[in-house]
């Protein structure tokens, strides 16, 4: 965890976890709508370490990338739900709005140096074509093969 702790990507998910914490402390209670992206926002907030510390805990790019399209995906999510407030009639405070959204455009950054940084030659095959990386190779699946262990085929209804 000291590893991780360090990275700098991991520093900077953890600096917005707790802007987004404090904001979301200043929000009215009496408003169901700030109610819920309260909830939202804090979801996406606290999954980007947590996600970046599990990409970081296995070596595999498959499953490194993984982590890194959940961190993505939780990143656009608080990007477009700070935003949103923007619109809310009872939410002044567009200030918050402006220094967590330059946070995340700072996030993004590290997050592209990140990525290009898994070691795309560390990888098992993903059979769903997501996550292989370009020079990947199909594994020769001859008919014994094919009925692997990931293989959910047979409980489709």
């Amino acid at each position: 965890m000291k590893k991780i702790e360090k990275l700098l990507i991991y520093q900077k998910s953890v600096d917005i976890f707790k802007l987004v914490e404090s904001f979301i402390l200043a929000l009215p209670e009496d408003d169901l709508f700030l109610q819920q992206s309260k909830n939202l926002m804090l979801e996406a907030a606290m999954s980007i370490p947590s996600k970046i510390a599990a990409a970081e805990g296995g070596d595999l790019f498959s499953i490194r990338m993984q982590n890194a399209a959940l961190v993505r995906n939780h990143a656009l999510h608080l990007y477009a739900q700070i935003g949103s407030l923007r619109f809310h009639s009872k939410f002044k405070d567009l200030e918050y709005v402006t220094l967590i959204r330059r946070e995340l455009d700072e996030f993004r950054q590290l997050f592209i140096d990140w990525v290009a940084s898994f070691d795309s030659s560390n990888y098992i095959w993903d059979d769903w074509g997501l996550f292989n990386p370009k020079h990947a190779i199909p594994p020769d699946n001859s008919p014994d093969e094919q009925r692997g262990t990931d293989d959910f085929s047979d409980n489709i209804v």
